[in-house]
């Protein structure tokens, strides 16, 4: 249990500092076009971020915190995340 709590920490200091980066207008005006694609790259985003936490978290879950079920949850879960936000965009 004690291995969950730090990969939780872990994961969540790790998407603090993703959503705590500063947001850059790439696309100065308000054109349909633009704005759509800034708002699909957003939920790509979120996607990907989404994803590595929960596959983060399950991968724990599964190898009880040994080994390294956790990174390669999180990279599976990111990875899917990322696909799954980018069909829907």
């Amino acid at each position: 249990m004690r291995g969950l709590g730090a990969s939780l920490a872990i994961t969540a200091a790790l998407a603090g500092v993703t959503f705590a980066t500063p947001a850059v207008q790439a696309y100065p005006y308000h054109h349909h076009h633009y704005y759509a694609a800034y708002r699909c790259h957003q939920h790509r985003v979120a996607g990907t971020v989404i994803g590595g936490v929960t596959g983060g978290v399950i991968g724990n879950l599964i190898t009880h915190g040994h080994g390294p079920g956790t990174i390669i949850g999180a990279g599976v879960g990111a990875v899917a995340g990322h696909e799954i936000a980018r069909r829907h965009c």
